[in-house]
């Protein structure tokens, strides 16, 4: 059945455009919904019509991040037919990408926040489809002959891995605005037993 959008959408809409903020600025635990009444300039009675907790909003402002960001990794890549380009590309855009989707990366990174219901849920999800997309760059370059890799997978894994260690150091602590040139370098050591040499 075909969904059918009307004003109770857009309004839904409003509230999570606007709970983005506020979360992102105080947490998921400080933020309130009088807080999130008083910017929509609504009651709070009014949000509750739309969303019956806080933590139905920030699953809502989670999923729209998350969704977003697949949308632009994707897009990313796209761009690119070489393996080499897409993966570089993809590593580079994600990190980027992943500083400002504040409240999707403090799902996937904050234990006080695992009590949440959703919250493993999310995390799991976007590592099996994280996987699955550099799995999917990696056997291209097997299939075309760039790269020399015994298991797309395993190869897949390990790299989603780095990546997610590698996110504090290179994301939180780039206060010099030097993040491109450090992931150029990373993706160069990685690149250096993986692109088979002619």
């Amino acid at each position: 059945m075909e969904r059918v959008f009307s004003g109770n959408d857009e309004m839904r809409d409003h509230i999570v455009g606007v709970a983005s903020k506020i979360f992102a600025h105080f947490g998921f635990r400080k933020a309130t919904m009088d807080e999130i009444a008083s910017a929509t300039r609504k009651g709070k009675s009014s949000i509750y019509y739309y969303f019956s907790s806080k933590e139905e909003i920030f699953k809502a402002v989670v999923e729209k991040e998350a969704s977003e960001l697949k949308r632009e990794l994707h897009k990313e890549i796209s761009r690119y037919d070489d393996p080499t380009d897409k993966l570089k590309s993809y590593i580079l855009m994600r990190m980027k990408k992943l500083k400002k989707v504040t409240n999707f990366y403090s799902t996937l990174k904050s234990d006080y926040l695992s009590h949440l219901e959703f919250a493993d849920r999310v995390r799991k999800k976007f590592d099996e489809e994280e996987i699955e997309v550099v799995r999917g760059i990696l056997q291209g370059g097997v299939d075309n002959g760039n790269f020399e890799l015994e298991d797309s997978y395993l190869g897949a894994v390990a790299i989603v891995t780095a990546m997610k260690g590698l996110e504090i150091p290179l994301i939180i602590t780039d206060d010099n605005g030097n993040l491109e040139e450090r992931l150029d370098n990373l993706i160069r050591f990685l690149f250096y037993g993986l692109i088979k040499r002619k």
